[in-house]
């Protein structure tokens, strides 16, 4: 048995190698092959025309106010117990307590579900009042695409990103448009997804209504739901990576302390920012660490009765 462990676990670890030597050549050949179309006269009238972003519309705002940068922290704070969450429930064979509603008590669950479910529930508060202050505010001129101009300096800022030749960064001002869609797509597209397969999953389904089952089977809004679970998996990865890798100090400082100006180097040496970003990380892992029965069974019992195996 053990022999047999031993030997899948090295099959494992010989097929991340390999993966990741796939990767990594892959990564340096996109490089080379994105260096080399730069230096071709029609690539760079491109670049000229289509630097990487265009003017946003008159009126738009600039910088950040006080509550984005808020909503930005706890939005972060509320995914990573999300997701942290999400994968204890799909590892979870046998629950040690589990959550019924009040005078209820058939209609159990485990707490692990409960704390997803919950949640979720704080997070598509927080979402409306985000979407909400966004329009209220005009702030969405900044993340929602205005121009078909967008798709030709999309294809622009990812070709100076596989370069490594990186456009300039002011999220101040103005957002790239590769940035662009990808803020709009997270917030207009993976969310309500998010929301839509959730509660497909959740106990608050109407799991007794054949036909809305047979039209949102589950099967299918499990998979969809992963499917973006990984999607945000990636997107914060990424993002978290650009923000580190093309002015830590000034993106930090952008949405940590609301600090900016349209000069790209400016707050260059404030450090506010990136102290109020390690304050931010020091909630997120205390409350993942705090996220176990012993804490949140006092918590539940405030919106139901718990039970142990």
């Amino acid at each position: 048995m053990l022999v047999e462990r031993g030997s899948a676990v090295r099959r494992r670890a010989v097929i991340v190698l390999v993966l990741g030597a796939v990767l990594v050549l892959a990564a340096a050949g996109a490089v080379v092959s994105a260096r080399w179309a730069l230096g071709l006269d029609a690539v760079r009238g491109f670049l000229d025309r289509y630097p990487g972003a265009y003017p946003l519309p008159a009126g738009a705002p600039v910088g950040f106010p006080a509550w984005l940068a808020w909503q930005h922290f706890f939005n972060a704070f509320l995914m990573v117990l999300i997701i942290r969450s999400g994968l204890q429930v799909r590892r979870e064979k046998r629950p040690r307590v589990f959550w019924s509603p009040r005078g209820r008590p058939k209609r159990r669950t485990s707490l692990t579900i409960w704390f997803h479910q919950a949640l979720d529930v704080v997070w598509v508060v927080n979402g409306v009042a985000f979407v909400i202050l966004l329009f209220a505010t005009g702030q969405w001129m900044r993340i929602v695409p205005t121009s078909w101009d967008v798709l030709p300096n999309a294809a622009s800022a990812v070709l100076q990103y596989v370069s490594l030749d990186w456009p300039t960064e002011n999220g101040w001002v103005n957002y790239n448009s590769l940035q662009q869609l990808a803020y709009a797509t997270t917030v207009f597209v993976a969310a309500p997804l998010a929301v839509a397969t959730g509660l497909r999953l959740s106990t608050l389904w109407p799991r007794g209504d054949a036909r809305l089952n047979r039209l949102f089977p589950w099967e299918s809004a499990r998979r969809l739901h992963v499917l973006v679970m990984l999607f945000f998996v990636v997107f914060i990865v990424t993002h978290v990576a650009l923000v580190l890798a093309t002015g830590a100090l000034r993106n930090l400082n952008h949405m940590y302390a609301a600090e900016g100006s349209a000069d790209p180097a400016a707050f260059a040496d404030n450090w506010a920012g990136f102290w109020l970003f390690v304050l931010s990380l020091g909630v997120i892992v205390g409350a993942c660490a705090a996220a176990r029965p012993a804490v949140l069974v006092p918590v539940a019992q405030l919106f139901g009765t718990t039970t142990s195996r």
